[in-house]
């Protein structure tokens, strides 16, 4: 029986992963009433009775979770805190062809941010691929539902923000917190022009990156015959046949909320022939965070990744 440990659980993530793991026979959650929760000793000691701890935290926080771990404990960590650091391993399993074995046995994951899924399973196979040059100048605009603001915007969007203020692009500073896994793991020369975008609506996201085919060496089924070869057998991400691209369509709309409540992340391409759109739409607290959580979780201890995570 493997034991957990969500550091953070009383978080928005760390909710959705506790949901994913409750009721698992393989999997013993240790758990700190609200009062532990304050208490740097129960925290750790929970820590360091962990097989995994999973870190729901702030990227301070996270730092110093880690620091009082156990040296059997091994971690995931769900802040921004590691995911460019040194000694971690990038819980993106689809990433490369090594990455699986190496997220098994690492000590300690980054999972993933949710924008920079989509953004690196789009555009590094192309760059791998000889299609896209790692020196193009990329952007990419995204739309995810309010739940990737955390516990704050939740309760702003659910007492009424929503219906105020609609669709709002942010980061307009455009120095997001997670451009630096986007510009590193994409193989990207350069980091992309990111424009996030948060919407009236719990969860769900799509990404969505422009090309001019003059950036390109390639056609669009070049271009989507590499990504359905590289994602062939994958559990989690399906590429979309280019002739069903009308049936995954709501009346010509693409709808960012029609992978909700699923681990599965769908890469669908639209052109014509002078641009293409790379896109990707999955669940921004399935996939894009807790699904992910738990998806390296099932790695590191040696299970099916699949174990508690619907397709």
């Amino acid at each position: 029986m493997h034991q957990v440990f969500i550091d953070g659980q009383a978080g928005t993530t760390g909710l959705e992963i506790t949901a994913r793991l409750e009721g698992r026979d393989d999997i013993t959650l240790l758990r700190l009433s609200d009062a532990e929760r304050k208490d740097e000793g129960a925290r750790r000691d929970a820590l360091r009775a962990a097989d995994v701890a999973i870190l729901c935290l702030p990227d301070d926080a996270a730092r110093e979770a880690v620091a009082f771990g156990g040296d059997h404990t091994r971690y995931i960590d769900a802040s921004t805190a590691h995911r460019v650091a040194d000694g971690w391993v990038y819980g993106l399993p689809e990433m490369a062809a090594g990455q699986r074995d190496a997220i098994r046995t690492a000590a300690r994951v980054s999972n993933p941010g949710c924008y920079p899924q989509g953004f690196i399973l789009l555009v590094r196979p192309l760059i791998e691929a000889g299609l896209l040059s790692p020196d193009q100048p990329l952007s990419m605009h995204a739309l995810s539902g309010y739940s990737g603001g955390g516990r704050q915007m939740i309760e702003a969007y659910q007492a009424g923000v929503g219906e105020e203020h609609g669709a709002r692009p942010y980061g307009l500073s455009l120095t997001h917190k997670h451009l630096p896994e986007m510009h590193r793991y994409s193989g990207c020369t350069n980091a992309p022009l990111f424009s996030p975008i948060v919407c009236n609506y719990l969860k769900g996201m799509s990404d969505h990156i422009p090309l001019h085919t003059s950036m390109l060496k390639g056609s669009i089924s070049d271009l989507h015959a590499c990504l359905a070869e590289r994602y062939a057998g994958e559990p989690f991400v399906q590429v979309v046949p280019l002739d069903q691209h009308d049936a995954a369509l709501d009346n010509g709309f693409l709808e960012p909320t029609a992978c909700n409540d699923t681990n599965r992340l769908e890469i669908l391409l639209f052109g014509n022939d002078s641009h293409v759109l790379l896109t990707a739409r999955y669940d921004n607290l399935g996939k894009g965070a807790s699904g992910a959580a738990v998806q390296n979780l099932n790695l590191m201890l040696g299970i099916d990744e699949r174990t508690g995570l619907p397709a």
